[in-house]
């Protein structure tokens, strides 16, 4: 009997012994699962280096102030483009959710909350509809095929006060005659000129560019609230090129000589329009933005951006007031050039 018993509990060890879960196979396919499970990297150690390409986006748009201009005016090429660094943004999300990177979405919260703080406020519409001055500017290109066609779609405006930049000599009677009709005052010194519906008085040109003839200009507008201070101004040109980087030496130079004419102007109200070839962010035009308010910024609807008309990626066409209050400001519709012309209705 005690034989038996012990037969069994015998062979009963050896069937348990050799059962499918006791299987060399099954153990080596176990420990290799936990060895993969333990060296494969958590959600929070996953995408570190997108991470770091979000925290290094905040900080750039962070500290976009501090980017040295001494290396190809890096800052001041930063700075005019710095709304389009928020494309990065959705990007780098995308890449987070695929890698799963709970350390990359988080990180996106930096370059996220800059950008909403720098440039969320152009997202609303701002705008009020009236105004007492119904002011635009345009570019007209030198080079544009029909001026007649861009003075008409100008007139169709409305415009109180009409400053026009880049008027080729040849061109300067076509827009003359296009516009007698809807402005019988006006005044053009060397490449801007002024068209008004309202009497101008004291008009002289401002020296913004040596060597390149007038490109700016100052007059006076009288209209029944008082006199206002217009000033027209077209300044140099900026290229980007691989060599010398962002060269923006000229503007820069037309931009401060027009800041201290700002600055000098004894009439409390003055409107600047023109094509600054710059945003207001470049650090170039603080003599200007320290002293004057941007028409878009405080009543438009969106970024205003106004070059290239096609597709126009930056605002360097610009509405500036000192003493007058904006209650709309907005690009029109393409009038032939390759600019877009930009508009704003002021308030005493």
């Amino acid at each position: 009997m005690s034989l038996k018993t012990t037969h069994f509990a015998i062979g009963h060890e050896t069937n348990a012994g050799t059962g499918p879960e006791h299987h060399p196979g099954i153990w080596r396919a176990r420990l290799r699962r936990a060895i993969d499970a333990d060296s494969r990297p958590g959600p929070w150690k996953r995408g570190r280096l997108l991470a770091a390409l979000a925290l290094l986006l905040g900080l750039l748009m962070l500290l976009h102030a501090r980017i040295p201009n001494r290396i190809g005016n890096l800052g001041s090429l930063a700075e005019t483009f710095l709304p389009w660094f928020g494309l990065l943004i959705p990007l780098l999300l995308a890449g987070a959710l695929l890698r799963r990177s709970a350390a990359a979405a988080l990180a996106l919260l930096l370059p996220a909350v800059v950008w909403l703080n720098l440039f969320g406020g152009l997202l609303s519409d701002k705008s009020h509809p009236g105004g007492d001055l119904t002011v635009v500017s345009q570019n007209v290109n030198a080079a544009n095929p029909d001026p007649a066609g861009t003075a008409r779609d100008l007139v169709a405006a409305g415009a109180d006060v009409l400053a026009l930049e880049e008027l080729p000599a040849q061109a300067v009677g076509t827009y003359e005659s296009a516009l007698a009709a809807a402005y019988p005052y006006h005044t053009v010194q060397g490449t801007v000129g002024l068209w008004s519906k309202l009497p101008l008085s004291q008009t002289r040109v401002v020296d913004v560019e040596i060597g390149y003839g007038p490109r700016a200009l100052r007059t006076t507008v009288q209209t029944k609230r008082g006199p206002l201070a217009v000033y027209v101004a077209h300044l140099g040109s900026v290229r980007v090129n691989p060599g010398a980087g962002f060269s923006t030496g000229q503007r820069n130079a037309g931009a401060a000589a027009l800041g201290a004419a700002v600055a000098a102007e004894p009439n409390q109200r003055v409107v600047l329009l023109g094509d600054l070839n710059g945003s207001m962010g470049d650090r170039a035009f603080s003599g200007l933005s320290s002293q004057m308010r941007s028409a878009q910024d405080v009543a438009g609807d969106g970024f205003g951006f106004s070059w290239p008309a096609k597709f126009p990626v930056a605002r360097i066409d610009q509405i500036l007031v000192r003493g007058m209050k904006p209650q709309n400001a907005s690009v029109l519709p393409d009038t032939g050039s390759d600019h877009l012309p930009v508009a704003a209705g002021l308030d005493w």
